[in-house]
């Protein structure tokens, strides 16, 4: 069979596509980097240089007007992925935006109806929803090996005071809610397959930057339960456990899988009580960007269907701002 690569163009030369996404999907079979575009022509046509990508804008509205490019990429600061994801929607593009979607689960929803109109495909980059690792829990989850799921706990965090990152920055979206906290919820709704009936939210926020530092929540399933703590001002670390009623999982690096050796997680049968049923199961070199650019191309091309769609980013977004909202109130909140 031969393969149609999809066109991608890159809107921005944040770090994380010249050093992590665009190497990634370089290496796809169904994807093709051919544009990249910066509001600095300099830095688009260093960029496109250095990663022997073949056409440098200097504005985002030149690359949309490009009709060669069938779909972009946006890794811009969480206050624009909306405004772009919409201009380059009503240019034709599909569209894969980089988490979170929004900054409310509003301006989510209005991509819904540009969308259609449009009749392009919208995503969201939670990349970790082709690893295979994640693919294999659920399925383990699903096939009742650990018994019916009860519980999820999770962590992430990192420090960075940094003031002029944009993580730091309230009215971009900044916080650890936004930037990493959004995906022990996605990944909790993901596997229990189902959307939280209400949840309760604890945060501090940082004096001088007013973004939330250290946040803390309790997501009530029909099932049963999410408990997580995230934070931008704490060691880096992440973990996630699923706990059953006869066994549980572990993921050893969820989010941030390597993709220079292999990944692992550790399967609890529950029988010989502490560590003693404890299997190990790895999984080969792999880049979960690659997979996600893979996915999402051929979607566009009518095999398969988009990672994570635009009515699971209201989902998910729905639960991020009732966690604020608790927070503030002080009482269970339903998303």
């Amino acid at each position: 069979m031969q393969i149609q690569k999809v066109q991608w163009g890159v809107l921005s030369t944040a770090r994380i596509a010249v050093r992590k996404v665009i190497p990634a999907m370089q290496k796809g079979e169904w994807t093709q980097v051919v544009a990249i575009a910066s509001r600095d022509r300099r830095k688009a046509e260093d960029a496109a240089r250095a990663l022997s990508i073949s056409r440098a804008y200097g504005s985002y509205d030149e690359l949309l007007a490009d009709p060669e490019i069938d779909a972009v990429y946006i890794p811009l600061p969480n206050h624009l992925h909306v405004p772009w994801t919409l201009k380059a929607a009503k240019a034709g593009k599909h569209v894969l935006c980089e988490k979170p979607l929004s900054l409310t689960a509003d301006e989510a929803r209005r991509l819904l109806t540009i969308r259609d109109q449009a009749g392009v495909k919208i995503g969201e980059a939670f990349m970790v929803r082709v690893h295979p690792q994640w693919l294999f829990a659920r399925e383990l989850i699903r096939s009742g090996s650990i018994g019916k799921l009860r519980s999820i706990v999770g962590y992430f965090s990192y420090f960075n005071r940094d003031a002029s990152n944009i993580r730091n920055v309230r009215e971009y979206g900044g916080g650890a809610l936004m930037d990493i906290g959004c995906y022990p919820i996605h990944v909790s709704r993901y596997m229990f397959g189902e959307e939280p009936l209400r949840v309760m939210g604890l945060v501090e926020r940082d004096l001088t930057f007013q973004v939330d530092s250290l946040t803390s929540a309790v997501l009530e399933f029909p099932s049963g339960q999410s408990i997580f703590t995230c934070s931008t001002q704490l060691t880096y670390y992440q973990k996630m456990h699923f706990l059953g009623t006869k066994g549980r999982i572990e993921i050893e690096i969820p989010f941030n899988a390597p993709n220079d050796r292999p990944c692992r997680i550790f399967i609890d049968d529950g029988k010989a009580g502490s560590n003693g049923g404890v299997t190990e199961k790895s999984f080969p070199v792999c880049d979960q960007y690659t997979l996600q650019g893979d996915a999402f191309s051929k979607a566009i091309r009518g095999k398969g269907e988009i990672p994570v769609s635009l009515e699971d980013s209201v989902g998910n977004m729905s639960v991020i701002e009732a966690v604020f909202r608790s927070a503030d109130s002080g009482k269970w909140e339903k998303p």
